[in-house]
């Protein structure tokens, strides 16, 4: 029998005055960490196939069980990383690529937390939004920059389709096949029910949903799977994938595994074949290109409805979205390299991009200087954590944000980053019914529902106390932003000011 270099990571320690042998942790765990010795009575644990997703701690009747980091390390070593270590030996045993999923979780500046929120006092009275009007109401899609009148002096009120959300917050692209139809749904229930938009993914639309069209961004990526004519008329907009924050550069892959047969009717592709997107769209090596498919997609959709660019923050960002500007699309969206992914390169998701809080800044200053600002509306995602991050990414210049993580973990994710294997226990990155059910779309949804009711009243609170009473206003402030613990450089590309100054 070889040897496995790489010891546990996590030790399962179990507390036996506690456990009363219910096999609970065992019957929870899809990872199979838990079993029951018939002959000698007690609960045994394979710690080598855990990976810390607290299912089993949650659910233990008695609380018998806490999961902790192995306490034998490897000798610790300033160069060489205990990470880079189980990672050699892992390749080294496999030969395989390695993968892994949610966001960069290496120790890289959050720029979020080093911008602080200016407050009102006496020159400009804050606003309080229990007792006096606060709009958080959001449109997107291309304004007008000048007021035209008709032959009799009315007012011409037409605009280029726009997107209408009752708050700042859109939950971003995640695929039917990383994730679960119960996720789906849950998704679309929340959307429809606050007034805002999901977006199916590169993974087309399950024909059960539809109904929630009025509520749904349709998404076209490098694969095209499950696009057809009635799929671009089912959504509210549709959404040109070119890049992802987790991957920039590279396309998708999603195991045969995970296509099961209602995932291959959605994305029209044969059962149990790995779907693979290609790095770029093979029809578009230009922005001219790019001009093209955005020109058809707004012919196949009757010109009813906005079009979306998703690009990956990237060192020449700014000069990318003023391409995207000038494409004739009406949003574009910026993914940040902290962005969240069921699966990619382990080098590329930690080692590829840049942060979407200097993106964004880079972004709207150059837009604004070309004067095409008002041509296309900013939406960013890519680890939007709170409230604050997006009153934030707002006064950076954004429109609105895109949130997933968060959403994923308002449905019970506690990020222990194993989505790639299917064996989600919580129903969500898995397509394997036992599991899936596990996932209540009605208490679901209902959390998603709370999580936005609870970031729409900090906002108007955040707002409120900045003497702000509308996003729209809010919106480019950069005055009511300072920085801390920031070198000229950041400050500079941020444009915003140091705090005391």
């Amino acid at each position: 029998m070889p040897i496995n270099y790489n010891l546990p990571v996590f030790e399962v320690i179990r507390d036996p005055s506690r456990c009363i042998k219910c096999r609970v942790c065992e019957r929870q765990c899809a990872n199979e960490v838990h079993s029951y010795d018939e002959e000698n009575k007690i609960m045994l644990s394979d710690e080598a196939k855990c990976v810390d997703c607290q299912r089993c701690v949650t659910l233990c009747p008695t609380h018998a069980l806490k999961i902790r980091e192995n306490e034998n390390r490897f000798r610790r070593n300033a160069n060489w990383h205990e990470a880079t270590i189980r990672e050699i030996y892992k390749q080294a045993d496999t030969a395989a690529v390695l993968l892994s999923s949610m966001g960069n979780p290496e120790p890289l500046p959050v720029y979020w937390d080093k911008i602080l929120l200016n407050a009102s006092q006496v020159t400009n009275p804050s606003i309080d939004p229990l007792r006096e009007p606060m709009e958080t109401k959001v449109f997107l899609g291309k304004k007008s920059t000048e007021i035209k009148r008709d032959s009799n002096g009315r007012l011409i009120t037409d605009m280029d389709p726009q997107l209408e959300l009752a708050l700042p917050v859109m939950f971003s692209a995640m695929s039917y096949g990383s994730i679960s139809y119960n996720a789906h749904e849950c998704l679309a229930r929340a959307a429809a029910e606050l007034g805002t938009f999901y977006n199916t993914g590169e993974g087309g639309l399950h024909s059960d949903f539809y109904k929630y069209g009025p509520n749904t961004i349709v998404q076209v990526a490098s694969g095209r799977f499950g696009v057809y004519k009635a799929y671009l008329e089912a959504g509210a907009a549709v959404e040109i994938k070119m890049g992802q924050g987790a991957k920039p550069g590279i396309g998708g892959h999603l195991p045969g595994a995970k296509i099961t047969d209602a995932v291959s009717r959605t994305r029209m592709i044969p059962q149990g074949t790995d779907a693979i997107s290609p790095a770029p769209h093979h029809d578009i090596y230009s922005i001219e290109d790019l001009r093209q498919l955005v020109c058809s997609l707004k012919e196949a959709t009757g010109y009813k409805k906005p079009v979306i660019v998703k690009v990956a923050a990237v060192h020449n960002i700014a000069a990318i979205a003023s391409g995207v500007a000038r494409s004739g699309a009406d949003i574009i969206a910026i993914d940040g390299f902290r962005g969240g992914t069921g699966a990619a390169p382990t080098r590329t998701r930690d080692n590829v991009g840049i942060p979407i809080e200097l993106a964004l800044a880079s972004v709207d200053a150059r837009l604004r200087d070309e004067g095409i600002r008002n041509n296309v509306s900013l939406v960013v995602g890519g680890s939007i954590r709170s409230s604050s991050d997006i009153v934030k990414a707002i006064a950076l210049g954004a429109d609105a944000c895109y949130i997933a993580t968060s959403a994923l973990m308002a449905l019970g994710c506690h990020l222990c980053r194993n989505c790639q294997s299917g064996r989600c226990n919580w129903g969500i990155a898995t397509q394997e019914p036992d599991l899936v059910k596990r996932l209540n779309p009605d208490i679901g949804y209902r959390r998603l529902v709370n999580l936005m009711t609870a970031w729409d009243h900090e906002i108007k609170e955040l707002m409120g106390g900045m003497g702000i009473n509308s996003v729209e206003a809010l919106k480019g402030n950069r005055l009511m932003l300072r920085g801390v613990g920031l070198n000229e450089k950041e400050l500079s590309v941020l444009g915003i000011k140091h705090a005391g100054d």
